[in-house]
């Protein structure tokens, strides 16, 4: 993936004036959307700082939306914990919660459309699969397909068989609203799943379906997922979104050994900084100078983080 070698700068994202105001307040929505398999850690409070953030300078509103796609892992309590961290934290969404497991539907509706276009297929391949193809090659599969050419095989979509679907080859492009002019292959790993082995609809389905249903105009999210987007364009288009949603990919929080913060992992829980007597403004500092957006901690409301993209360098 191509991205711009200049340093991320807050200054870069800044409330924009004169004839690009009235583009500003056409961003419409943005949402912020947390899994509920895990308690909130300081990278979802710099999410939550880079999304509210970039909706009080762009004058675009918040939806939260609860993506509990994945049903073995979505837990209640992690659900009762993240709405309790956000109240705390002081961001407040201007819509929701809602929820993805409350209506399949719209997924259902729209494999059907893929469907109907000849753009899904039943595939057998598993994560040992793509394991192996990688040992046996040297590297992980690229391009569109599958390793074991599913596709071709014409497989019956039993429950217990993954569902791709074939979105090309080639690249897509975009202006990041962080990273700048950014680029990269639609099908970086393979053709993506839209429904797993266990029959959960993916993340790669469902945040194109729900995005385009809710009206979502900003994505605002962490870095490391910028390789999908190209994928999400594609796969978007096919659904019918004649326009593409604007994305903004923010820096993340990693560890002493270089690994991004994980809920998997056990990093320390929004909740458990609380009961140390940390105070929510702090929190937000730490979190918005930690991803570039501070030179340094200091306390800041939520109710101020539009400041972080709204002001100029001095």
């Amino acid at each position: 993936m191509e991205r711009p070698t200049r340093p991320i700068e807050p200054e870069a994202v800044r409330r924009p004036t004169g004839e690009t105001r009235a583009q500003a307040r056409a961003t419409g929505w943005t949402r912020f959307a947390p899994a509920p398999t895990g308690f909130l850690h300081l990278g979802h409070v710099a999410n939550a700082v880079a999304v509210w953030g970039l909706a009080a300078a762009l004058d675009a509103k918040v939806l939260l939306r609860i993506e509990d796609h994945d049903r073995e892992r979505s837990r209640a309590a992690y659900e009762s914990a993240i709405l309790e961290d956000l109240d705390w934290l002081g961001f407040a969404a201007d819509a929701g919660p809602v929820r993805q497991h409350d209506d399949p539907t719209p997924y259902v509706r729209a494999a059907d459309r893929l469907r109907a276009a000849g753009l899904i297929y039943a595939c057998a391949c598993t994560r040992s699969t793509f394991s192996a193809w990688a040992a046996d090659h040297g590297g992980p599969w690229r391009g569109p397909g599958c390793p074991g050419g599913c596709r071709e095989r014409t497989l019956t979509e039993e429950p217990w068989v993954t569902i791709r679907v074939a979105l090309g080859d080639g690249d897509e492009a975009w202006d990041d609203r962080l990273l700048g002019r950014t680029s990269g292959p639609v099908t970086a790993a393979g053709d993506p799943a839209i429904r797993d082995r266990q029959g959960n609809w993916t993340y790669a389905l469902c945040v194109v379906v729900d995005d385009l249903r809710q009206s979502i105009s900003l994505v605002v999210r962490g870095e490391d997922l910028a390789e999908t987007t190209p994928a999400q364009f594609r796969l978007a288009r096919h659904l019918g979104r004649s326009a593409p949603a604007a994305f903004a990919h923010h820096r993340l929080i990693h560890k002493a050994d270089g690994r991004k913060l994980s809920k998997a992992d056990g990093d320390t829980a929004v909740h458990e900084l609380r009961a140390l007597g940390r105070r929510p403004e702090s929190l937000i500092g730490q979190a918005a100078a930690a991803i570039g957006l501070l030179p340094e901690p200091r306390p800041i409301a939520a109710g101020d983080v539009g400041e972080l993209f709204a002001a100029r360098s001095g």
